[in-house]
Parts: structure tokens; sequence; C-alpha cells
């Protein structure tokens, strides 16, 4: 069979030329990947890692992605749709048209990630679409970074973009890039990050079309079709396997950044047949701050539990969302009606999956964890150079995993939903008037259990420029990661500033808050949760994690009930025992 010709068998798509087509996708977007990897200019993405890839069919369907953000990935085809449904349909694209858009309300996710998607045409028609999403620096608003946690209405969050054609056959929209470049604190750094994009999309789409070159369009159109009846195959086998029922869960946001009241997620997730529905009716209205999460994150935060959850196996495109209904009452913090603002909507988007991931304990407990970290602990600090031009440092610090029904949870290690990496000290010390102190692991922050949560981290350092503002969008102050099944809550997360020998206790969410040169700022980062009883727990992991200074020898006696000499660091198995039982009795 040669490989121009439609590759078919008894009507089906040929296997052999399926998967060799599924892989050369995902082999393109990881193309795209890369080549914004290596041609941004800000710190967000080359080294945070804050942006995503991935290819459309003509219907704005994703069809394969590079390993990025899923909370980017998810959301991607929501807005995609709503670009064709709403604004530009597929007929009115031209060869090397480029549209942009943030739009939280046409399904974006917050005003700093800029979404940029252009058509692969094959022989005058177009085939499909490749898109790229990527966290910008800056775009404007009440604070440096645009992450105002003060703020009450979007329009004080930045630069708000409804789709537009950036490019249209090819010529750029000026008028598009100068207000954009008016209304941002760093447009070199940002508009170098914008042109990476558009890099990855021109490797994308040369690749794309080579790809159909080889195989011919009808071929491609084919696997695209039959990969996405491929993923929802196995979704729906594997949800075949859940058993029915209606479960339910209840996790709390420590709040919105404006009122000091805590915010109630609420599920319902009812599981029959094939399919299932998850319902957020009982959850919170939408907050006065900036922590609302709009439709698109709720899609994303839902499907990624879900896929995690059902089989993280199955190759993840459009058809995986299909056997999941989601309903998301309008006016919630699930699903804000405009101009509500929603920078921080990742505090209310690792919530849904803590809250999805304690339903579905109740359901399938050997393929859940305990709640992890839960925030993308957001920081950003702005100042203005010597030349009296602005900087602005962003950066993002995680923490401990949940524990698994087998494992451990991974220590300071980016959670799945954004998938992040850390930023080198190096490197932040290299472009910024900053110098650290301390980055290590907090001992005792994962919470006990047969198997331990993973540890959150310290982080420090101090400001030795001039006085700069502060921002913060954190979570999980006031509310632990939750542990399962016996297993005890992480340690909370906290921000600090040292100023001399006082110490100051910032809320989770801070905006503008004026650091002084020589400023220490410390960020605390939370724990995940155990899973199990403690008391269960080998006594020679805890003897090896007290060894290994993650375990106190206090929380060792307390929490674990293991008795370690504190000279020779030995285990006492008789006295372990003892103890054990007499903890037990008690806890009984």
């Amino acid at each position: 069979m040669k490989t121009n010709e439609k590759s078919r068998v008894l009507g089906e798509v040929n296997p052999i030329t399926l998967e060799v087509v599924r892989n050369a996708l995902i082999s393109i977007a990881e193309q795209m990947s890369i080549t914004m990897l290596k041609t941004s200019y800000s710190t967000v993405i080359r080294e945070i890692l804050d942006y995503s890839t991935a290819i459309f069919d003509r219907k704005g369907r994703i069809i394969a992605q590079a390993s990025r953000i899923p909370v980017h990935l998810n959301s991607m085809s929501p807005a995609l749709e709503a670009i064709l449904a709403e604004y530009f349909p597929i007929e009115s694209w031209s060869p090397n048209d480029v549209i942009m858009m943030n739009d939280p309300y046409k399904g974006g996710q917050h005003l700093p990630d800029i979404m940029t998607f252009t058509p692969v045409f094959v022989d005058d028609a177009i085939l499909g679409i490749v898109g790229a999403l990527g966290h910008q620096l800056d775009i404007g608003g009440r604070s440096a970074g645009s992450y105002g946690g003060d703020v009450t209405e979007i329009y004080q969050e930045g630069l708000r973009i409804p789709p537009v054609k950036l490019f249209s056959a090819g010529i750029p929209n000026e008028a598009v890039f100068e207000i954009f470049k008016a209304n941002i604190r760093e447009p070199v750094k940002t508009m170098g990050d914008i042109n990476a994009q558009l890099a990855a999309l021109e490797i994308g789409k040369e690749a794309f079309r080579k790809l159909a070159g080889k195989y011919g369009g009808d071929t491609i159109e084919a696997c695209m079709e039959a990969l996405l009846a491929y993923s929802e195959r196995r979704m729906r086998a594997k949800i075949l396997e859940i058993p029915d029922g209606v479960y339910d869960f209840e996790d709390w946001i420590d709040d919105d950044g404006i009122e000091d009241r805590p915010i109630r997620i609420k599920v319902s997730v009812t599981v029959q047949g094939s399919g299932i529905s998850v319902d957020f009716t009982g959850t919170e209205k939408q907050s006065t701050g900036p922590v609302n999460a709009p439709i698109g994150v709720t899609k994303s935060a839902t499907y990624y539990s879900l896929i995690t959850i059902v089989d993280p196996t199955i190759p993840p495109n459009y058809g995986c969302y299909l056997p999941i209904n989601i309903v998301a009452p309008k006016g919630s913090v699930v699903n804000p009606n405009p101009p509500a603002p929603v920078v921080g909507r990742m505090a209310v988007g690792h919530r849904i999956v803590d809250v999805l991931m304690g339903a579905m304990s109740k359901a399938v407990p050997n393929s859940v964890t305990a709640a992890y970290y839960g925030m993308s602990n957001v920081y950003a600090i702005g100042g203005m150079g010597e030349e009296g031009t602005p900087w602005v440092y962003f950066d993002i610090e995680v923490g401990g995993w949940g524990a698994r029904p087998d494992k451990d949870g991974l220590d300071c290690y980016s959670a799945g939903f954004h998938n992040l990496a850390n930023t080198p000290v190096e490197m932040v010390e290299i472009g910024y008037p900053f110098r650290f102190s301390a980055y290590e692991l907090i001992a005792d922050s994962g919470g006990a259990g047969r198997f331990r949560g993973g540890l959150g981290v310290r982080r420090e350092f101090a400001l030795i420029g001039a006085k700069a503002n502060l921002t913060t969008q954190g979570e999980r102050f006031k509310f632990a990661p939750y542990g399962l099944f016996g297993g005890k809550p992480g340690r909370k997360g906290r921000f600090l500033v040292r100023r001399g020998s006082e110490i100051v206790d910032l809320t989770s969410k801070t905006t503008n808050y004026v650091l002084q040169q020589g400023d220490h700022f410390i960020i605390l980062t939370q724990g995940g949760g155990g899973y199990g009883s403690p008391l269960e727990r080998d006594p020679q992991l805890v003897l090896e994690d007290v060894r290994q200074e993650k375990v106190t020898l206090e929380s060792a006696r307390n929490d674990y009930g293991v008795l370690i000499d504190p000279d020779s660091l030995a285990l006492d198995a008789d006295k372990t025992r003892a103890l054990r039982e007499t903890l037990s009795r008690c806890a009984h």
C-alpha cells in the first residue's frame, strides 16, 4: 500500500498508519514546544515552562499535544470552538492568518495566558489548526505581572483581547501590536515571547503540511477522526469498570483576597454506565476578588482529574472529553459572569482537582491520591531600574504531592494539573536584584500516613536593589491539604517578610506590598496529605525519613509511633511495637 493513498483496511484506518500518524502529530506538537522554549525571552516560559502547544482538526477539536500544561491544553478546544462559532468561521480563514485571544469569557484562562492559532492549508483547504498558548510576563493592569490580588473587576487585571487577527494572510496587524506594547510593563520580553509563539506556529504548520504530503490529506483526516474515536472508546470502557453511583465531596478556598471568608467548592459525581456527570451545584456564588475560575478552567480541571483517575495512559484528545458531562452553575466561582476578576483562577482550579479526587476516593480508592499542595503559589515583584524602566519578576513555587495508595507523595514537585518547572536561583540572581539564602525541603510538612505526603519547600531571598512591590496569590494557608483513609493533612503554606528582626506574616493574597532594600521574602509551601494510618507505616521507612531529615524525631514518635535513638539514629523495635499498641488503643 502506497503511503500517499488512503490507508483503509475493511473500512477502518490501517492501524499501523494510525499509530505512525498519532506519534507524528505528537512529535509536531513537541517540535512546537521546543521552538517556544529555545526562542522565548522571559523566565516564565524559558524556565517555568508556563506554555503549551497543540494540534487541532478544522472543527477546533484537540488531536495531539506536547507534554506541557493540562490546564491550558484542556481549555484550548473550547476557546477555538468559540472563535470558530462567534468570530471567524473556518471558511473565513486564509493561509498565514494568525488569531490571537486571551478573553476568559470566550474560552480563555486569565489575561496573561495568550492563545494564538493558525490554519494548516493542504490543497487549498484547511486540514487542521496549530495552536500555542504562553503565559506572558505582564499584560498590564493593577500590579506587576498582572496579578492584582485586590481587584474586583476584570478591567483592572490588564489588557483583555477578544479573538482578533494578529496577521491577516501574512500581513501583520500593526495597530494590535502597538496597542499591546503600550499596555505592558516589559514590552521587549513580552513581545519576544509572542514572537516565540509565532515561530512555534510556523514550525507546526510546516511539519503538519509535510506529514499530509506524505500520507495524503484524506488519510490524515481519517486518522484524526479515528484517534478521537479510539480515546472515547477506551475512556468509556474504563468508566464502565467504576461502580455506578453518586459520589460527593467538598473543600474550601481560604478567601478571595477581598472578603475574609471561606469559599465552598462542592461536587457531586454521578457514574452511570459509560458516562460521568460532574455537578458543581452547591458551590459558592462568584467572588468579589479574583479567584473565580472561568468555565474553561473548570472544564480543564474536571477533564484532567477524571482522565488521570480513569486511565492516564489513554491518548489525551477531545475524545476523552465526550463521556464527561459538566454542570457548572452560571454566576458561581466555577462559572462566573463578566466582569468578575479571574487572574487567581487557579485557586479554584486546583480545588476542583482536590474535590474530584475526594469524591472518587469513595468509588475507586486505589486510583486517587490524597490532597496535594493545592495552589500555584504565585509571587510577582515589580520595580524600577536605574534608567527608570520597569522590571517584573514572576515566579511560581510548588509543594508536596498527596500520598498515593502504594507510594509516598512526591516532594516539591509540580502537580500534573499545571506541570511547571522551577526557576533556578542562578537565573534569578543574574537578571534581578535578589540574593538567595535558602531553598530547602521542610521537615514534617508532608502529612503522616501509611504513605507520607510529599514535602513542601522553604525558599528565601533578599532584595538587594531599591524598593519594589510584591504581589502574591497563594492558597491553603487556612485549610490544609486533606489526608485520606486515616492519613493526616499536609502542612499549610505561609508567606513571610523578614525586615531586620521583625517578621511580617503576609496573607495568602497580597497586592503591592512594599519591599525595602534588605528585606527577605520567605515562601513556605504546602505539604501533601497522607494516605492510610501513620501507625501502619513501615518503621524502616520512618527511620529512613528521619535520617534524610524529612521527618523529625518528634514526629516519628508522636505521629508514627516509632522510637529512634537520637544519638545513633537506630530503631528501637520493641519500644516501637509497645508505643504503637498504646497509640492504637488511645485512637479507638
